[in-house]
């Protein structure tokens, strides 16, 4: 048994109500960025905001920020946040959790007449998914001003901009400069997780402290060959995008496979072929590439060979090959200071917390840039998430909220020390 200072029952309750925003089956959900979906769920999640005593606002980019003040508001603010945007075929607590955590540990803070000593800031990052654009981590790339030039005029499967979407939601790409923060405005930040992996489980631990993010490489690339009749074109004279697109995807799960018990992982998740039709030789096939690793030199490798495939695929289907990189980012590691934090604050619950590395990118990939970050996991079930399938228990839940609310207690310079009397409920 642990004692709970937040209220795990209050959790549940508005994961359920943000879950009916986009429901697409019993635990399904898909809330896209920019979507009317996401600017509904970020409305519900406002109210609790202001519910919980901060003052609440939508900036330029689509980001969700409440404030509350304290003792010193001139002080560099801890962040905490993750993000509310779905996968098209998604659970409902990937980056949930860490935005509703976020909130219950401000409401806590409050509802026990606790002041900090630095100003907290909670985040509901725009756009962390990257898929409806395909590029990610929108909403924290432009507070901290890392975007690229284009960003706004990539287009999703329907054409619809990000310009367009943007403005739709209620964002303002003429405002982006007032909304980004200065050096120094962030002190640390903190996100709370489900793993989206197995490892937890494995190890029977409820939750887990991250040590760091793998560096993802995201890649559209685009192979053009000839349209041709498919009864009569001879096997030799064709020009078939899709073969060579076959070709490079068996061969990326062979290089990401080649090394036995390395973290790298590869993936073709999207794949659009033209012009579709049963009897007609496809003649241009554009499919993304996802590939990370812990290790940059090992990832850097595997790159190199990747270029070497495509190209060799490419000749040998007498195809045009173009490489868009959407992402490419070095592994970050969480700050020491802020890990021995989550540590102490574990051992004051009576948790054993295992360590490791997070494989799936998240908002602190980004914050890491700009401020020391740190990460707590909840366990999930199966490691299953971007699926209906994905659940993470009210319990666990419950406990990497109350593991993340006494870390922020410490890192915003509060009293740590449980209060007497009333407050205090039987958790898991």
């Amino acid at each position: 048994m642990h004692q709970l200072t937040i209220q795990a029952e209050r959790m549940e309750r508005r994961i359920e109500q943000l879950a009916a925003i986009g429901k697409i089956s019993e635990t399904g959900v898909c809330r896209l960025a920019l979507s009317p979906e996401d600017r509904e769920a970020a409305e519900l999640a406002k109210s609790w905001m202001e519910e919980a005593g901060m003052d609440v606002r939508i900036d330029a980019f689509g980001n969700l920020i409440g404030r509350i003040e304290g003792q010193d508001p001139n002080a560099p603010a801890l962040m905490l946040g993750s993000h509310i945007d779905t996968q098209p075929y998604a659970g409902r607590f990937d980056g949930t959790v860490g935005v509703l955590g976020a909130i219950e540990v401000v409401q806590t803070i409050a509802e026990q007449r606790i002041v900090p000593a630095i100003p907290i800031e909670v985040a509901a990052f725009c756009d962390e998914e990257g898929c409806r654009f395909n590029k990610g981590l929108f909403g924290v790339r432009g507070l901290l001003g890392r975007l690229e030039e284009g960003e706004l005029e990539r287009a999703d499967k329907n054409g619809v901009t990000r310009r367009e979407a943007l403005v739709a939601f209620g964002g303002d790409p003429e405002r982006f400069s007032a909304s980004q923060y200065p050096p120094g405005r962030i002190n640390a930040f903190l996100e709370l997780h489900i793993e989206q992996g197995p490892v937890l489980e494995s190890l029977g631990s409820p939750v887990g402290i991250v040590t760091g993010i793998s560096g993802p490489l995201w890649w559209t690339v685009d192979l053009r060959g000839f349209a041709g009749h498919a009864g009569s074109v001879p096997m030799p004279l064709r020009k078939d995008a899709l073969v060579g697109a076959a070709r490079i995807i068996v061969g990326l799960q062979e290089l990401a496979s080649g090394e036995p018990g390395a973290p790298t992982v590869a993936t073709v998740g999207s794949l659009r072929v033209f012009p579709d039709s049963r009897n007609i030789i496809p003649e241009h096939v554009q499919f993304t590439i996802d590939l990370r690793d812990i290790d940059l030199a090992r990832r850097n490798e595997l790159e190199a060979k990747l270029r070497q495939l495509i190209a060799a695929a490419a000749e040998e289907n007498g195809l045009r090959a173009e490489i868009r990189e959407d992402t490419n980012s070095e592994p970050r590691y969480c700050a020491e200071p802020i890990l021995e934090t989550i540590r102490a604050s574990a051992s004051e619950m009576s948790l054993t917390v295992p360590e490791l590395m997070s494989g799936p990118f998240h908002d602190s990939l980004a914050m890491s840039y700009y401020c020391d970050y740190g990460m707590i996991f909840v366990r999930c079930r199966e490691g299953i998430s971007h699926n209906p399938k994905e659940f993470a228990s009210g319990d666990d839940i419950a406990l990497g909220t109350e593991l993340l609310y006494r870390t922020a207690l410490k890192l915003c310079g509060a009293s740590s020390s449980m209060p007497t009397g009333g407050g205090l409920q039987d958790g898991p």
